[in-house]
């Protein structure tokens, strides 16, 4: 029988994180001061993260080591399988060689405790007892909620007001592990009353969940923010699973062709495709590929611009693609890609052409969850189902012109709690929406100025 799950050992759990920024083909743009529109400081992000996390935030080190007390955490479930995926390949009728990182079996069921366990850990040796966040779906929220529980932090967690009603179970998730959950828009905040006081029906979205939570550990000494995507040390957490994919592959005796995530605010998709960008950039492959909704294309119809993180303005600024920090999504099902922006390495890496970026309405993805789901059997979520749809397409490419090629994409997280879309998705209730250029147009006049600032 062939081999289909490619293990590794806890002895072989990465050792350090690599850093992109060490092998950039252009400096990275710094944060701006949201008030003055100056670099950031390290001073500035004290109010909000801790030391190792600041130091982080702006290394151009290459390797970083993983402290032994995340290892030992990590090892929970990690590694985490590579697997080909022979009967999606079989029902495709396709030469390629389909594999998937499996990152669905952490104990929140996506990758997002890969960096939530490495937050959790500086601010708990900074002496922070509290931390405040936002979440989508709930997968992040879900997974900083685990971590805080492991090294005793309590955890304030500002959910979508969407997702707070469609996924009830992620927030029995949060709630299991011992946090606080509120639906975002809330009136815990200034920031939330000020949006509900004009729309008191506001579905939300992470731009005000993280106006919301960045207040709330603004205003407390005992607390600090974390976010579970977009920024640098979130995506360096997350190399362990391309690291980890690299050792994989060469035991399968594999190169890749083709690397594909899904993208929303670029942590998984960072996760696996970044230890392959210097090959990438060398000439030596893979093809990166990024899959987002029709509903939140940031980076197949936004814009490369200076913008806030939140919607309130109280977050730093990046150079990023963006779709306007006042765009408010539609409640599409897979809300863990519904950020108005995109990590700032993921969207240089775009702007410099080394990334490839597809969008994908909600009907054509929840049909190739589908297939996944009656071929491999794991069902996932619907943000994972993005990179299936281009997995599919790119391997159905392969069988039109009859050349094999190795596609590896990251399924980042299992849609047990995402049941409800499935079943709309079935009944034939789920609405296509693609985001009129209108929307985007109005959302971008409200880009900040930053002084003396030109495109990279």
């Amino acid at each position: 029988m062939d081999e289909r799950r490619i293990l590794l050992s806890t002895r072989e759990l990465p050792e350090a994180w690599y850093n992109l920024a060490a092998d950039l083909p252009a400096a990275l743009p710094p944060h701006r001061h949201p008030a003055t529109g100056q670099p950031v400081t390290a001073a500035d992000m004290s109010a909000i993260f801790p030391p190792d996390l600041i130091a982080q935030e702006v290394s151009t080190q290459r390797w970083i080591d993983i402290p032994d007390a995340v290892r030992e955490q990590l090892a929970l479930w990690r590694p985490t399988p590579l697997v080909r995926a022979r009967n999606l390949e079989h029902h495709l009728g396709t030469p390629a060689r389909i594999y998937y990182k499996n990152e669905s079996v952490s104990p929140a069921g996506s990758h997002k405790p890969n960096t939530a366990v490495a937050q959790v850990y500086y601010n708990k040796i900074a002496g922070i007892t509290r931390l405040a966040t936002e979440t989508g779906a709930g997968q992040w929220g879900s997974s900083l909620a685990f971590a805080c529980g492991i090294f005793g932090l309590t955890c304030k967690v500002f959910m979508v007001k969407v997702s707070y009603g469609q996924k009830p179970y992620r927030r029995s998730l949060m709630q299991l592990w011992g946090a606080d959950v509120v639906p975002s828009p809330s009136r815990d905040t200034q920031a939330g009353r000020a949006i509900l006081d004009k729309d008191p029906e506001c579905c939300g979205s992470l731009g005000i969940a993280i106006s919301e939570a960045v207040e709330d550990a603004a205003s407390r000494k005992d607390t600090n923010y974390s976010l579970g995507s977009v920024l640098n040390h979130v995506c360096l957490h997350q190399t362990i699973i391309g690291l980890e994919t690299q050792k994989q592959l060469a035991v399968a005796g594999e190169k890749p062709d083709v690397m594909i995530g899904c993208a929303g605010g670029g942590s998984n998709l960072s996760g696996l495709i970044f230890p392959f960008v210097k090959d990438a950039l060398d000439g030596k492959g893979p093809r990166l590929v990024a899959a987002e909704p029709a509903a939140c294309p940031s980076l197949t119809r936004g814009r490369y611009a200076y913008d806030f993180g939140d919607t309130a303005g109280m977050a730093p600024m990046s150079r990023m693609y963006t779709l306007g920090h006042t765009f408010l999504p539609s409640g599409i099902h897979a809300g863990g890609l519904r950020y108005h922006g995109m990590s700032p390495l993921v969207s240089l890496l775009r702007h410099r052409n080394v990334l490839e970026a597809v969008s994908y309405r909600q009907n054509e993805v929840f049909e190739a969850a589908v297939i996944f789901a009656r071929t491999e059997g794991i069902v996932p979520a619907p943000e994972t189902a993005h990179a299936i749809r281009a997995t599919i397409e790119e391997a159905l490419k392969c069988k039109a012109a009859g050349k094999s090629a190795c596609i590896v994409f990251n399924l980042s997280g299992h849609g047990h709690f995402d049941l409800t879309s499935y079943d709309k998705f079935l009944a034939g209730q789920l609405d296509d929406f693609e985001l009129p250029q209108s929307e985007i147009e109005q959302a971008l006049e409200q880009l900040p100025v930053v002084p003396g600032d030109a495109a990279a």
